[in-house]
């Protein structure tokens, strides 16, 4: 049994600190593209028990709270859907985009910048979340699933490559790049007519393509990859109305989109340090730069080129599936799920010692940033030693929570600078207890990582699951495929091979639990993987214990929308600014509106910007807010009065017919002084021509 399903997020788009760079001057304030929820169900046919879901999220990961939310509200949908889906068999994972609103995570240290936890952000996640799964139940039918890769060779880059080098050699002579090229292809065809439903990928790149100033809401580029493959099919014969493209993350820790490297925004214009990222000593100067890093565009253009090349290769291996695909055969469907918590996990390491995680903490070079987004105060990666930066937070830190020498020495190798996992004040700062989750279908396992894994430690991890599936003949005489999907269902930051954690860059500053994380999650998995056979072990999995549900005891400093109101003389919708009467190909039209506050009304599988089109005597939808090339800008204009503008922009296609007729509509909700109510209206630009 297979289906997919496509359901918009109705997150708010502005007002809310955007969840990724921990900037909390970067604050929505209007759409480039719309948030979705695509639902992936896989199940057997002659077990309705056995099934699992794979949800991919326009979102920057997966969460706890998300998650709890979700299952709340599955169970509450009645028992044909609480019988079958359960903590077991739902794994909910982010795109890992760093442009879409945050304030619904569960945990306190992502809680800081956005001022607190929002429900309304919280609640739209969920919600789409959950009637994504619903309509994908309600579809399920009988199909096929088979497996395709190809490789996607400039799409991505290794932002830690210092780091990288300090795996052994003799394992990185294996691999002819320092990131995965590989982009893993799983295809959902219907049994009865043989028409495809949809593909769910895995290709690691980060979610950075958009900048940290920029605070539009987007997929960044995993949303445009899926929005063009989706459109693409929109006309074919062989796939069916509502075809749906997920692009999972995959071990993206130490990647980036930023493919020309890492260069000093100051008067040398050099390339940064090698060893630290710096710039003359200093950290701030470096960034990454995309494809089209000269547009003073905020990324958008480099954003849409790396999905544009992840779009394309995908669209290939597509197109050649029935020449190069291998059926996913076997009838096993199994899932499991627990919790370990992670604060004292005691384990046998794979040379032979007894080796511990530790409690979360985050070092020095956590508060570096990386190349996609430098951190500020002057902290520099590759921090092993005695801390350098500012010496306020030497001060700081101590007033949050001094660290154990225990601490200290489990830590070893990492100067901690936040010591989150023993801080229970007011809650929980990261979390403890992290999620061990696998997915298997006949000869194809995914391994549902919390984290960030890097390059290397998901390599690791995959070709460890792959042995032990080989040894336990899991997959009997069919070669086990692994992938590796994330961060999903918690959020516990990184993911480092020990040798990378020894260098104390970003990604091993912020490998929460120390120098044996990896190796921790590897050996859980294993331990577990039984569990995914024909005849599993008949000792129940043990659940774990539960991590806590913050949602009703967060803290939130996020104001509500008090009530909008109108310039004397003017109504809600009314246009300001008007379009010329004559639009060239390749230019930008813009209208602007009297607005009203988007998060009054998140509008649930509709729009709030449209371009429409005079066909045949009628106005047809020619753009919406899936369409990358038109944006929704609102701001407000007097906090006290109430008032607010909304910009609606449509960059035009250079092809675009000469002679066509089209027009800008705006859907908005106002909310009343006094009342309270929440009124609709409509504003509409005048007609304009393609000329």
């Amino acid at each position: 049994m297979i289906v997919t399903i496509l359901i918009i997020l109705t997150s708010p788009i502005v007002e809310i600190n955007m969840m990724g760079y921990a900037d909390p001057n970067q604050v929505g304030s209007g759409l480039r593209q719309r948030l979705y929820s695509r639902a992936f169900i896989v199940g057997d046919a002659r077990n309705r028990k056995d099934r699992f879901v794979y949800l991919v999220l326009d979102t920057q990961s997966g969460d706890t709270a998300i998650r709890y939310g979700i299952l709340e509200g599955l169970q509450k949908l009645g028992p044909q859907y609480s019988a079958v889906y359960g903590q077991h068999n739902v794994a909910v994972t982010g795109t890992h985009s760093h442009s879409g609103p945050g304030a619904w995570l569960n945990y306190l240290l992502p809680q800081i910048t956005s001022r607190g936890f929002d429900k309304q952000s919280y609640q739209a996640i969920v919600d789409g979340a959950v009637l994504s799964i619903r309509k994908a139940h309600d579809g399920l039918t009988l199909g096929h699933l088979s497996f395709g890769s190809i490789e996607v060779e400039d799409a991505n880059i290794n932002r830690s490559p210092f780091a990288y080098l300090a795996n052994p050699a003799e394992e990185r002579l294996r691999y002819e790049h320092d990131v995965d090229k590989t982009l893993t292809m799983l295809r959902f065809k219907r049994l009865e007519d043989g028409i495809n439903l949809g593909v769910l990928t895995w290709f690691p790149v980060h979610g950075t393509s958009m900048l940290g100033n920029n605070t539009l809401i987007s997929g960044d580029n995993k949303g445009v990859a899926a929005s063009l493959f989706e459109k693409s099919m929109r006309s074919r014969l062989d796939v069916a109305q509502g075809f749906v493209a997920g692009f999972s993350q995959a071990n993206v820790g130490d990647t980036s989109p930023n493919v020309l490297g890492a260069y000093c925004e100051d008067e040398s214009g050099k390339e940064c340090n090698f060893e630290d990222s710096t710039c003359g000593g200093r950290n701030e100067p470096c960034h990454g730069r995309g494809p089209f890093f000269r547009e003073k565009d905020q990324g958008a253009s480099s954003c849409y080129e790396i999905g544009r090349r992840q779009f394309i290769a995908a669209k290939e291996l597509f197109d050649s599936f029935d020449e190069r695909n291998i059926p996913i055969s076997g009838s096993p469907v199994r899932s499991l799920h627990t919790f370990q918590d992670f604060s004292n996990f005691t384990f046998e390491h794979p040379n032979g010692s007894t080796v511990s995680t530790c409690p979360a903490a985050l070092g020095y070079s956590f508060a570096a940033g990386t190349t996609d987004g430098p951190g500020a105060f002057d902290f520099k990666q590759n921090n092993t030693g005695s801390p350098n930066a500012n010496p306020v937070w030497s001060v700081v830190k101590g007033f949050i929570h001094e660290p154990s020498e225990e601490q200290k020495i489990c830590q070893h190798g990492k100067p901690i600078l936040l010591d989150v996992g023993e801080i229970k004040n007011p809650y929980l700062w990261t979390p403890n207890i992290v999620d061990i989750q696998l997915f298997r279908v006949g000869q194809f396992l995914i391994i549902v990582s919390p984290g960030e894994a890097t390059t290397m430690a998901g390599r690791r991890w995959k070709e460890a699951l792959a042995s032990s599936a080989r040894s336990l003949a899991l997959t009997e005489d069919r070669d086990p495929i692994v992938v590796l999907g994330g961060p999903a269902n918690s959020y516990t930051h990184y993911i480092s091979t020990e040798e990378e954690y020894g260098i104390q860059r970003y990604e091993g500053a912020s490998t929460l639990y120390g120098p044996h994380t990896l190796n921790a999650y590897i050996n859980l998995t294993l331990r577990y993987l039984p569990y995914l056979a024909i005849n599993h072990p008949s000792m129940p999995l043990p659940v774990g214990p539960l991590p806590p549900n913050n949602i009703n005891n967060s803290l939130s400093f996020i104001r509500g929308v008090f009530y909008d109101r109108t310039p004397l003389f003017k109504n809600f919708g009314d246009t300001i600014l008007e379009t010329p009467f004559n639009v060239a190909p390749g230019s930008t039209v813009m209208a602007t509106f009297v607005g009203a506050n988007p998060r009054n009304d998140l509008r649930l599988e509709k729009s709030y910007a449209v371009i429409e089109q005079y066909v045949n005597g009628a106005w047809i939808v020619a753009r919406d807010d899936s369409d990358w090339d038109l944006v929704f800008e609102w701001r407000r204009t007097n906090s006290v009065l109430g008032t607010s503008e909304v910009d609606i922009r449509w960059h035009v296609p250079s092809l675009e017919d000469p002679g066509t007729s089209y027009r800008i509509k705006y859907y908005g909700a106002a909310k009343m002084a006094g009342s309270g109510k929440i009124v609709q209206f409509e504003g509409m630009s005048r007609l304009f021509i393609i000329a």
